[in-house]
């Protein structure tokens, strides 16, 4: 297949495909020899479109490139303490980011019921925005 094939069947850009290329992600084939106009296509498979997704899989999971390409790595050795490793601090920054995400929300649904009070002065949720440090008012 293409690149625009491949790209289509990982539901991502040509763009996309490129950028990966460029940071060793994805390998970039060879132009086939033999055309007399020298314009022959990069062909793709089925194996560059199951990379393709692992990377955008592992992206959604909130691996950086770096990791995920360590990762690809891995699965040429069979490393899998390593790769175990990288998991479990994934899902400690994922932990780390849902508390924050618990601790905003909690913020916010203290701010809603202030502003509905009909307590008079500026709108708790406005004020709370204006704090320097990002400290909601009490």
């Amino acid at each position: 297949m293409t690149i625009a094939g491949l790209a289509r069947g990982a539901r991502v850009g040509v763009e996309t495909v490129r950028y990966y290329q460029r940071r060793g992600l994805l390998v970039t084939p060879e132009r086939p020899r033999g055309t007399e106009h020298g314009g022959s296509v990069r062909r793709y498979g089925i194996e560059d479109v199951r990379r393709l997704r692992f990377i955008r899989s592992a992206q959604a999971a909130g691996f950086t490139l770096a990791e995920i390409n360590e990762l690809l790595s891995l699965d040429a050795t069979d490393d899998r303490t390593r790769a175990r490793e990288l998991a479990t601090e994934r899902i400690a920054a994922l932990d780390a980011k849902i508390d924050e995400l618990d601790r905003a929300r909690a913020s916010l649904r203290r701010l809603a019921q202030q502003c509905g009070s009909g307590a008079a002065g500026p709108c708790p949720i406005l004020t709370s925005f204006e704090q320097p440090d990002g400290q909601t008012p009490r």
